[in-house]
């Protein structure tokens, strides 16, 4: 068995090696060949991280997503500090802020103009006020459940809340993730073609070759073996080739949103691909390989026959 298991892992140890030199002997090629796939592998990736950013991004936005209570008038501060206690406890809430209607009068008066107007009232007309925040990974369909819920609660007389930008941003990210999608299975698509386009350019090249070695009574399975290395090596390199040029365009533009950030006050930060993203495109870089190579070796292998 040991025997066997050394035979066994030689063999492909040879055959990892003659691909190495086939690609080494045709430079040029193999470049154009790993550059196309790579290319191609990077525009869905980078797709990918600009949606992951986004929605990273989008957490913090929950100014449109939080909810006003407006409590009825005469509500004291102990029983609205009570109220928001209650509320803080609930699993889909953040934070509750409370608003005094001294602190809101006072807010109003510097953000309106209207001053001295102001001044004239009798009696403070603004109610006190809770401002929720939902967590932030909470949909809609949750967050509009929330404000059902608190609008029932003793002391409250109305709550408000704007979700049409909270709804706009899911759809369009549900569609960016569907877009997504759609353009990472058709790019698969054009680089299996590619990997397989090059493996059949290769088994021309080297027909006569093949012919000798069935002749030779050579399996199909022990000529088909370094086409699929060589396959999953074009794959391999290309997705590296993808991961490599992702790294160069979230340096070029690393700059740019950090400053756009500053300007806006927020710490702007894009994030890459992290292991794990690293670790798939990889995966996916070697299947495509693999499959386009077996595909076009399967196909093409059962049409040579010696004459």
């Amino acid at each position: 068995m040991i025997r066997f298991l050394r035979t066994y892992f030689r063999r492909h140890a040879d055959v990892l090696r003659q691909t190495a030199a086939q690609l080494m002997r045709a430079p040029l090629a193999s470049l154009m060949t790993i550059a196309v796939i790579g290319i191609t592998l990077a525009l869905p990736a980078g797709l990918y991280l600009f949606i992951a950013n986004l929605e990273r991004m989008s957490q913090g936005w929950d100014t449109g997503g939080q909810i006003s209570l407006f409590l009825e008038r005469g509500t004291s501060a102990a029983t609205a500090d009570k109220l928001a206690r209650r509320i803080s406890a609930m699993p889909s809430v953040a934070r509750v802020d409370y608003i005094s209607p001294k602190h809101a009068l006072a807010e109003f008066t510097r953000l309106s103009g209207f001053g001295e107007a102001l001044t004239m009232l009798e009696e403070n007309p603004l109610p006190p006020v809770l401002t929720v925040h939902p967590v932030p990974e909470a949909a809609p369909a949750a967050v509009e459940a929330l404000v059902k819920e608190l609008r029932g609660l003793d002391a409250v007389d109305s709550a408000q809340l704007d979700l049409d930008w909270v709804r706009r941003l899911h759809a369009l990210l549900g569609i960016a993730r569907r877009g997504a999608l759609m353009l990472a299975v058709l790019l698969g698509l054009a680089a299996l073609l590619t990997v397989g386009n090059t493996i059949r350019l290769a088994i021309l090249n080297r027909r006569d070759e093949i012919e000798v070695m069935k002749l030779m009574g050579g399996t199909n399975a022990f000529i088909r073996r370094p086409f699929l290395y060589s396959g999953v090596a074009h794959g391999l390199l290309g997705a590296a080739a993808a991961w490599l040029i992702l790294a160069l365009v979230l340096i070029l533009l690393n700059d740019p949103i950090r400053e756009l950030g500053i300007l806006y006050g927020s710490d702007l930060r894009i994030e890459g691909l992290g292991p794990k993203g690293t670790g798939l495109l990889l995966a996916i870089g070697a299947a495509l390989g693999w499959f386009g190579s077996r595909f076009s070796v399967g196909r093409h292998l059962r049409a040579i026959e010696p004459s």
